[in-house]
């Protein structure tokens, strides 16, 4: 009897420990899920500075999703054993193909930040499995689709990219305004009050502590920011002011602009609001303002003032007072009427004095106030000898094709970049693929556009370009410049044949073909991938001059963006190059350009494979040579061996000057 009582009391204990903790591990690993999914939501929910419901409707269904384990958490079973390969390569390219097309709803969304996470993490995943790829048909497909498909959406040209001529988004001026918290100077506070007495506005002006405080702001630290965005307002301000009037609100509300953005279109805040207003992208839609993989209306000036006029004129119908609309502009209506119902008052500095409305919101209206005040009495706070820009003039032209603003800027002696200013809803340098595009150029350059762009083809206006000749430019040299034919130049241009000679300054039409963008890489490489894992300090150039090939292919072969930075991407897929009949691994053997990094190199792990290693050269391009340096080699005695010059072997290699065993050199057949 006793050991039974003991037994049963035994039990008892047991069961009361379970009872206590019924999933001693899952609660941590859940609560930590739950808190990513909710800082990943776009909508700042705790502080109600953006009231989406959207975004509270996104964050439930992860909560389902996570809650879900605890309840249906099986008891504890044998391990089962290892799944067979088909079974692993089926849940990778499950885990990748999640990976991928998470990055392409980011991506039609406009969150490019998110879309490269998702697109980094689905090639990460399939380079770092211990499956080969190019040994797996499954495998090898779901790999250069995703590549493919990353490559096509050009994530560089949506402000991913380094390059000077690709659009850069700007933060916010607002952004670090509304982190400052003002002191209140007494003597500023009572100089602004007269002044408002004298000063005309069409918005109400009023004088308080906070509003004094960023007046002090601006005329000290912020002094900076108030002179760029007074600057800018130039190239704007009389357009802006048109259309307010003509939408029948206060001319006055120019200055909200002035404060959220200083009058750049490619200003982006901390939430994702864009352009010159400032608009949310949801907000945005609901006002026609238009945002694809090609453009975002939010950063077209004109566009996006006529909206925000539309915009606040709704909000002051609603609220009855400027204020309360301005303040639902930065916070939304929702957040607004909630604090008006929640405290029985219609005033926005009653709200303020309750604290029932966000920091930002608080702060909000007494920004706009204080910029208004100093921009309308610039010499009493010292801006008199700042002038604003000239206005932006432009020719606009209506277009239904496709166009690369590289073409454009050539038809027109632009730069590319300046046709982005004149264009800021571009989100790439080309225009829209389909539908029609209103093209803004260089001012009093129309007909000379509409001359020179009727010389290329609709459908070839993507790849084709200009060339402006130079003295010494030859058809043949052209040709190889562009990695085209003489003959092609020469039919395009109607040409009577390629020994014609070219006149200095002339125009001549380069015929690229679609997908070949000139000076393009002519190297052969192998078909087997070469996977290096990314090192600290790392870079696309470093990496490619370490493996002998060019950055354009490492970009290509990895769907990266423009630029130089691999933040984000723990291996790499690398393709040696190869010359005809050699092996790959022969090449793989090599030490690397910069000897410093030869633990880097073998690292690099060479996949194997049952395929054929070498490729060969596209169709229609030159046979070309590579020749592997060694010690004591110089330009001069590579050269004499392949029977060239010099000066050749420095433009096929990017000018080199400084040769290091282990690089390997492009050598051109001597002509």
């Amino acid at each position: 009897m006793r050991i039974a009582t003991l037994a049963v009391l035994a039990l008892s204990a047991c069961s009361c420990q379970t009872a206590q903790k019924p999933t001693p591990l899952l609660p941590a690993k859940t609560v930590p899920a739950l808190t990513a999914v909710t800082a990943a939501t776009p909508a700042p929910a705790p502080k109600k500075a953006q009231p989406n419901s959207s975004s509270v409707t996104t964050a439930k269904p992860p909560q389902v999703q996570a809650q879900a384990p605890t309840q249906a958490a099986p008891p504890a079973a044998a391990k089962p054993e290892p799944p067979p390969q088909s079974d692993l390569v089926a849940d990778l390219i499950t885990r990748v193909e999640k990976d991928y097309q998470a990055g392409l709803d980011s991506y039609q969304a406009g969150q490019t930040d998110a879309a490269k996470q998702h697109f980094d993490s689905a090639l990460n995943s399939l380079l770092e499995s211990n499956l080969d790829i190019r040994s797996d048909n499954r495998l090898e497909k779901e790999f250069d689709r995703i590549v493919e498909g990353i490559n096509h959406l050009d994530l560089g040209s949506l402000g991913l990219s380094s390059d000077s001529d690709i659009q850069k988004s700007e933060p916010a001026p607002i952004d670090e305004t509304n982190d400052v918290t003002p002191s209140t100077d007494a003597k500023v506070k009572a100089k602004a009050q007269l002044e408002i007495k004298s000063t005309h506005s069409d918005l109400p002006l009023m004088m308080t502590d906070q509003v004094a405080g960023y007046i002090s702001y601006f005329s000290s630290r912020g002094r900076g920011t108030f002179e760029r965005a007074f600057a800018r307002s130039g190239r704007y301000h009389d357009m802006m002011v048109s259309i307010l009037r003509e939408e029948g609100v206060p001319q006055d509300l120019i200055y909200l602009a002035q404060a959220e953005s200083g009058f750049h279109p490619l200003a982006v805040s901390r939430v994702g609001a864009r352009g010159i207003w400032q608009f949310m992208a949801s907000r945005a839609r609901g006002y026609g303002l238009q945002h694809n993989m090609w453009v975002d209306d939010r950063q077209d000036p004109e566009k996006s003032t006529r909206a925000a006029a539309h915009h606040l004129k709704d909000l002051y119908a609603q609220f009855g007072d400027w204020y309360l609309a301005m303040a639902a502009y930065n916070s939304g209506p929702g957040t607004v009427q909630a604090a008006v119902r929640r405290t029985g008052y219609a005033d926005f500095w009653e709200l303020y004095r309750r604290n029932v409305l966000p920091k930002e919101t608080r702060n909000y209206v007494p920004i706009i106030l204080a910029v208004t005040i100093m921009t309308k009495n610039l010499s009493q706070y010292g801006f008199d000898d700042v002038s604003m820009d000239e206005p932006i003039g432009y020719d606009p032209v209506t277009i239904n094709y496709p166009v690369d603003l590289h073409l454009v800027a050539e038809c027109v002696d632009a730069t590319p970049a300046q046709l982005q200013e004149l264009n800021p809803s571009l989100l790439r340098l080309t225009t829209p693929r389909e539908g029609t595009f209103v093209l803004h150029l260089p001012k009093g350059t129309k007909d000379q556009y509409q001359t020179a762009i009727a010389a290329i083809p609709p459908d070839m206006r993507l790849w084709w370009r200009y060339h402006k000749v130079q003295p010494g430019d030859t058809l043949a040299s052209l040709a190889r410049s562009y990695r085209v034919t003489a003959k092609s130049i020469a039919t395009a241009n109607h040409l009577d044949g390629t020994d014609t000679e070219l006149e200095a300054d002339a125009k001549v039409v380069i015929p690229v073909a679609p997908g070949k963008h000139p000076l393009s890489d002519t190297a052969t490489y192998a078909r087997r991938i070469t996977r290096y894992r990314v090192h600290k300090g790392d870079t696309v150039e470093t990496v490619a001059e370490n493996f002998g090939v060019s950055a354009q292919m490492v970009r290509r072969w990895n769907g990266l963006p423009r630029g130089d930075s691999l933040r984000g991407r723990k291996v790499l897929a690398l393709h040696l190059p190869v010359t005809p009949n050699t092996e790959a691994a022969s090449i793989a053997s090599k030490p690397p350009a910069h000897p410093r990094k030869s633990s880097q190199i073998a690292s690099a792990k060479v996949s194997e494979n049952s395929g054929n290693d070498d490729a060969a050269p596209a169709a229609g391009q030159p046979t070309v040579l590579h020749h592997t340096v060694k010690s004591g080699e110089t330009l001069y005695s590579i050269a004499t061996t392949y029977k060239t010059t010099v000066a050749a072997l420095k433009r096929s290699n990017g000018n080199v000057a400084v040769l290091r065993p282990g690089m390997i050199l492009v050598v051109e057949p001597s002509r």
